[in-house]
């Protein structure tokens, strides 16, 4: 059972931990385990608590307590006996298990080189699951850490390291400030590294030695973007950085886009990704690594008391991500990122029946599983969408004169959303309370109606009850624009007459976190003019407004298909094309669109990016619009041809990337057969090139490779990278009769493998391996059947979203 908040609660009244000594021993990892010695100290109120270990073997315990009782269940060491008032010292040894699916001592063998790394990726739950520990964020302890490991590795931790004996393999860390046991970090193995000082500090990147030419070839961004965004954070906070260390990791294996563990911040490795680096993918990543620094202070220095303040770590730190990212590391543009590609999947959340408040009530999070669920839009993109409208209508000076005061006040210690809006409400001379209860206590969102009275006259209504304030667009009827301006709107509704006749858009920057409803002058516009817009942010706001419309049905997909037909083709920003490729191809295609609607929806975007790269675009666009053609195509030739020559008709080069989508649409289209998918993956010789060739295997359209596919997914050890890897060839939207069977295989089997691997591999089963096609009207019923019984409480949140998502 995970930790329940009642537990939490008590335990935190009587317990208060002074330290962690943490020594692992991670050679002879050809053994699936490692032994770890974890000496803690504390003091208790109550003669009985419990400390969590997950599956460890050969547990044994000592304690400066005489005839201290304790007993291991396998999840807990149950203490009794304890003396009250006084400090304890108890130190348990363990054998504990290496893990493959990033929830834990991931262990992974790199298939290019045979070399080993051992990385600790810890979240809710999983501290547990590497070192004996009060595992709940409002027991910060120091940590003292050392390891023993190969010695031709490196060994990276939340500290400096104080001692090195590289004989022996020995690694010693200097003690961290106080942390939560989640916040602890080992990462060993043979990485390739860069390194500098920076403000006084060691900074490092660092990579599995099969991608240090990846790291080399990124190497003077990745240091300028570090170091960039660490001078503006210096900037904006009054609190110094807070740890004597920053290096950052790409590691394998990992199932968060990025971990902020401090003094070692760790991401998956597909950021660090072969061949080309678009635009679009350094964006991403400066706002990821942006994102992760921010938690730094939100999360690291002033951490939460409960689960329910999960937003406090990473609604600040999505909000600013993007901020920093442009204001600081200088990529501009990083706001139509957030509208495009997030942004819309948080109304999506909302709207479900798992929505909640951005700031829930704490007994809203019951326990540790309800609160992994909370790790969703609502938390990051609508709560990131949240702040952004509190800034707007706050002001800058005010909202940073309060967040400084919050920081001061509970630096190295735990804090709550109450906390947070006093210090807010000190500081400005709005009613950051009111706001608060009406944002951030409340689910749901209002809709803002654009009418007209008799003379012509735009006039903005709310349906709702939250205050805004955002900017209004108008334009004239051949798409120039007319003006642009703030506006409030609350209870009263608000004329606009000086644009009378003109089309407007309200909140057309995307200040708050609203829907909109245009009117007839409007909805002309988009489907006549979209393409026509000039900026960037603006259109991007009118895009993520059709993908509302046919989701919610307001526009039927093949209305939603003839605008991207005519929209696409001409979109100038290689951001925007990517999302409207993954928004059609993902939830358009698999779960708005009807069956006998899917072929033409996947027509639809093949056309219209045959049709953007016969323009010859910007480099970037091609290199998007290409990844639709791959996607879609049914053109096995035009495939065939640019895999012979390395490139397409129009100059773009395949990069791995694209090569390996290239084979697997051929695969989809039965173009073909094993012995070349196996020639690829040998000439490749890279992890990357394992799972491209797992991907393409799966999608051949035959029973047995869905069978074989289907098999390789529930063997008992398979890793989260080649799980994902299989389910993204194993549905086949265009033949949803050759994957039925395998919907009814992953419904029935899908609880047990999720009880049996935790909640990081139940994310990844319930949202990236649900089966991405139509499901028709028996297996929607199925689906419903299965979640009226026993189905963990992760794959049940992913499960019932997916169902409400199939209308």
């Amino acid at each position: 059972m995970s930790l329940t908040l009642a537990e939490a609660r008590h335990r935190a009244t009587v317990i208060e931990v002074e330290s962690y000594g943490i020594d692992l021993d991670l050679t002879g990892w050809e053994r699936g385990r490692f032994a770890c010695v974890t000496t803690v100290r504390f003091t208790s109120a109550d003669p009985s608590t419990s400390l969590e270990l997950t599956a460890a073997q050969d547990v044994s315990l000592e304690s400066d307590v005489d005839a201290l009782g304790w007993e291991y269940d396998g999840r807990r060491i149950r203490l009794e006996g304890l003396p009250t008032g006084r400090p304890v010292e108890v130190v348990v040894r363990a054998e504990v298990p290496y893990v493959t699916d990033g929830d834990g001592m991931h262990l992974m063998t790199d298939p290019e080189d045979g070399e080993t790394y051992a990385s600790a990726y810890l979240s809710l739950d999983v501290a547990q699951r590497v070192f004996a520990c009060f595992d709940q964020p409002d027991l910060k302890a120091t940590f003292d850490v050392a390891v023993t490991a190969d010695p031709r590795w490196t060994v990276l931790g939340n500290g400096r390291v104080t001692e090195h004996d590289e004989r022996e393999g020995r690694w010693v860390f200097a003690t961290t400030p106080r942390l939560c046991p989640s916040l602890f970090v080992v990462c060993a193995g043979p990485w390739h590294s860069v390194t500098w000082e920076h403000a006084g500090l060691p900074f490092g990147w660092h990579a599995r030695a099969s991608l240090a030419a990846e790291l080399e070839r990124d190497a003077e961004e990745l240091r300028r973007i570090t170091a960039d965004c660490f001078d503006h954070y210096a900037t904006l906070f009054d609190e110094a950085y807070p740890f004597d260390s920053y290096d950052q990791l790409f590691g394998p294996g990992h199932n968060w886009g990025a971990m902020e563990t401090p003094g070692c911040v760790t991401y998956r490795d597909e950021l660090l990704p072969r061949g080309r680096v678009t635009d679009d993918h350094r964006k991403r990543r400066a706002a990821i690594i942006a994102h992760e620094m921010a938690h730094m202070w939100f999360g690291n220095l002033v951490t939460m008391r409960w689960w329910e303040d999960t937003w406090l770590n990473e609604s600040f730190a999505d909000y600013m991500g993007y901020r920093v990212a442009d204001a600081g590391a200088g990529f501009t543009g990083t706001l139509v990122l957030h509208e495009a590609t997030r942004k819309p999947g948080a109304y999506v959340a909302d709207e479900r029946r798992s929505t909640h408040p951005v700031a829930p009530a704490p007994e809203d999070v019951p326990d540790v599983d309800s609160a992994f669920s909370n790790f969703d839009a609502i938390s990051y993109s609508k709560g990131n969408s949240c702040l952004r409208q509190l800034v707007t209508w706050l002001g800058d000076e005010d909202f940073l004169a309060g967040v400084n005061a919050h920081l001061t006040r509970h630096a190295f210690d735990n804090a709550t959303l109450d906390d947070l809006v006093s210090a807010l409400d000190e500081a400005s001379e709005r009613d950051v309370r009111a706001w608060a209860d009406a944002w951030l206590r409340t689910p749901g969102f209002d809709t803002v109606v654009v009418g007209r009275d008799d003379a012509g006259v735009p006039v903005l209504r709310r349906e709702g009850s939250r205050p805004h304030r955002f900017s209004v667009t108008a334009f004239a009827a051949d798409g120039r624009v007319a003006g642009e301006r703030l506006v409030d709107l609350a209870d009263d509704s608000v004329p606009l007459p000086e644009w009378a006749g003109l089309v407007v858009v309200p909140n057309s920057r995307g200040e708050s976190f609203v829907r909109l409803r245009l009117d007839e002058q409007g909805d002309l516009f988009v489907r006549d003019h979209l393409g026509d817009v000039t900026d960037d942010l603006v259109r991007t706001v009118l895009w993520a407004h059709c993908f509302d419309e046919v989701r919610t049905g307001a526009m039927r997909v093949p209305a939603y298909v003839d605008v991207v037909r005519a929209h696409l083709a001409t979109e100038t920003s290689s951001t925007l094309v990517a999302a409207v490729l993954d928004r059609t191809l993902g939830p358009v295609r698999s779960r708005t669109a009807c069956p006998d609607e899917v072929g033409d929806v996947t027509t639809g975007v093949a056309g219209a990016c045959l049709a953007g790269l016969a323009l010859s675009p910007d480099p970037e666009v091609a290199v998007a619009l290409t990844r639709g053609v791959v996607a879609t195509t049914r053109d096995a030739d035009l495939l065939e041809r640019w895999l012979a020559t390395g490139r397409t008709d129009g100059g773009v080069d395949l990069d791995p990337s694209l090569r390996w989508s290239a084979l697997a649409r051929l695969a989809t289209l039965g173009a073909v057969d094993a012995e070349r998918i196996e020639a690829a993956r040998v000439a490749d010789g890279s992890y990357a090139g394992d799972l491209g060739a797992a991907r393409a295997l799966a999608a051949r359209p035959t029973s047995a490779a869905k069978a074989e596919a289907w098999a390789a997914m529930t063997e008992p050890d398979v890793s989260n990278r080649l799980f994902e890897s299989l389910a993204a060839g194993l549905w086949d939207a265009a033949r949803p009769e050759l994957c039925a069977p395998y919907v009814d295989a992953y419904l029935t089997q899908g609880p047990d493998i999720a009880r049996r691997r935790g909640q990081g591999f139940s994310l990844v089963l319930g949202r990236n391996a649900f089966p991405a096609l139509a499901l028709d009207a028996d297996q929607r019923s199925r689906l419903a059947e299965v979640l009226a019984g026993d189905v963990p409480t992760v794959l049940a949140r992913q499960w019932n979203d997916a169902l409400d998502d199939l209308g």
